[in-house]
């Protein structure tokens, strides 16, 4: 289970935002950008090229965790951090072997001039304000920080040594109640912290590239995704020495230095799902900007109104916002299901093999492992067409109602309204549910 949710899972769900953010970067360069095939795919490769460097950081950082003072956290953050500062000369590289002058504008007065091989431009009417390579570059720059930030956040609120774990222990001496009560407490205050690094990143990130900025912030988050996947697999490798070392019925030294790592373990997967947060948060917000680019550019006699005054675009944000949280109820219903199967296979086992507890024959696991793959397969087929039917529904049932130009607005807003409520309640569930195990 742990390989699966937490090892292979994350590795997944973080390679498919990767893809998504490397794509979405493109494409806004396509759209936001005129200019000759060539320019373009200098251009294009750009997110490319920093995923590249990026990786050959990632394996030098991986050698540089070494435990020395005895904080086994820190051990791990020496590898990530050691990376990180690889990678700003390796993306200053990068970009300057893509842009050559870092100083020359591109787009704002105009596009990129498709007659010519080089970053010069014409006047035309511009989707996009003026930027620079050194703006991209100072763009991506703020990807690292954000990194770092939400790392360090992430591992605050779910680590031992630090407050909120600290205070739903102190809370379960009182019982169960409280326990749970400071542990929802926690759970929202974390999403403070983290929201607010997202709202200045885009806020700089866009004063200085557009919507183009945000786009290769986002990219150079992802391109630490090296690292991270790595920060993510030390939690299944201890929770699973834990299991060996009390299953093996090893000294209770053993399973006191288990625990300890476990502990850390629990925090770098915390860890791991805030950076896949953060670094979707800012993908989707570029989505939705190639999203209007291409209503303008294919349905250029439909005019969407996005204005809060439009009600079909406040019935698209809370239908949006409404998504994470069914999505949340479903996943977890179906695991509850999954979960009571599975105890009930182990029953039924110990029932009709007694031998199981006097350790004469063995479990039927290949059975049990069988009935789990079925059962989660299964299961998530409800939660998996939820976000593939919503937007169609949306906007064929707004379409019939109000019409076309409605239909894309009510659309629209339910994006927005995802990425919204959905960062909110990801990282309360994320951060929240490290802390609780923590403590």
């Amino acid at each position: 289970g742990d390989n699966v949710g937490d090892c292979a899972g994350m590795a997944a769900d973080l390679f498919e935002t990767y893809v998504v953010t490397l794509g979405v970067t493109m494409i806004s360069i396509a759209l936001l950008i005129q200019a000759s095939g060539a320019e373009l795919m200098r251009l294009m490769t750009l997110p490319l090229l920093v995923g590249g460097v990026c990786i050959v950081t990632s394996i030098i950082g991986t050698y540089m965790v070494r435990l020395g003072s005895g904080s086994i956290m820190g051990a791990l953050y020496k590898g990530f951090f050691t990376s990180t500062i690889l990678s700003i000369p390796a993306i200053y590289l990068a970009t300057k072997y893509v842009l050559g002058d870092l100083n020359r504008v591109i787009g704002g007065a105009g596009f990129l001039d498709p007659t010519t091989d080089d970053l010069t431009t014409q006047a035309a009417p511009s989707l996009t304000q003026s930027f620079t390579g050194m703006d991209l570059f100072w763009s991506m720059m703020i990807g690292l920080v954000v990194t770092g930030l939400i790392v360090w956040i992430t591992e605050y609120y779910t680590g031992t040594n630090h407050r909120p774990v600290q205070s739903i222990a102190k809370a379960s001496e009182t019982g169960h109640g409280t326990n749970v009560i400071q542990g929802l407490a926690i759970s929202l205050e974390s999403t403070a912290l983290p929201t607010l690094v997202i709202v200045v990143a885009v806020i700089v990130a866009y004063q200085l590239a557009g919507i183009i900025g945000i786009a290769f912030a986002a990219t150079a988050m992802l391109a630490q995704a090296g690292m991270v996947v790595a920060l993510d697999a030390y939690g299944p490798v201890t929770d699973n020495a834990g299991g060996i070392a009390e299953m093996a019925g090893l000294p209770d030294d053993v399973r006191q230095r288990t625990d300890a790592l476990d502990a850390v373990g629990n925090t770098t997967k915390a860890v791991t799902k805030g950076y896949a947060i953060g670094s979707a948060g800012l993908a989707a917000l570029v989505l939705f900007g190639a999203y209007t680019t291409d209503l303008a550019t294919y349905f250029p006699d439909v005019t969407v109104d996005f204005s809060l005054s439009n009600p079909y675009v406040i019935v698209g944000l809370l239908l949006g916002a409404l998504l994470p949280y069914l999505f949340g109820a479903f996943g977890m219903t179906a695991v509850g299901r999954a979960a009571g199967a599975v105890v009930e296979e182990v029953r039924e086992q110990f029932r009709n093999n007694p031998g199981i507890m006097l350790g004469t024959s063995r479990p039927d696991y290949a059975r049990t492992v069988d009935l789990v793959t079925k059962a989660a397969i299964r299961e998530m087929i409800v939660p998996s067409l939820l976000p593939v039917l919503s937007p169609l529904a949306v906007y064929f049932i707004i379409t019939a109602v109000a019409g076309q130009a409605a239909g894309f607005a009510s659309l629209g807003a339910m994006l927005l309204g995802v990425i919204v409520s959905g960062l909110f309640v990801a990282i309360s569930m994320t951060s929240g549910g490290g802390a609780w195990d923590n403590a």
